[in-house]
């Protein structure tokens, strides 16, 4: 890591139960409230804060990647009238 590169945004001080606060400019910027978890993300000895929300809609829309193209889903309107036929289907089969 090149020291002269990093931008040191905030401090935040250990506690003797190795408790830090978030400072509020990154609770806001990682929009995490009262009680949300955070996840540390390790690259090559580097860690980095995450909101583990965001986390894992990243990974899903990564998994869901190409989906819409291969269902043929071209707008809104292609989606509303996909979940329309499965709605429509689930009912048919509970009768």
């Amino acid at each position: 890591m090149n020291f002269k590169e990093v931008k040191v945004m905030e401090l935040a001080k250990i506690t003797t139960k190795g408790q830090i606060t978030l400072p509020i400019n990154i609770r806001r910027q990682l929009n995490l409230k009262d009680g949300d978890k955070v996840a540390f993300i390790e690259n090559d000895g580097q860690y980095t804060i995450v909101n583990p929300t965001m986390l894992a809609f990243e990974k899903i829309r990564n998994a869901m990647e190409g989906e819409a193209e291969r269902l043929g889903l071209k707008d809104v309107d292609d989606v509303v009238t996909m979940i329309k036929e499965l709605r429509n289907e689930k009912k048919e089969g509970e009768e």
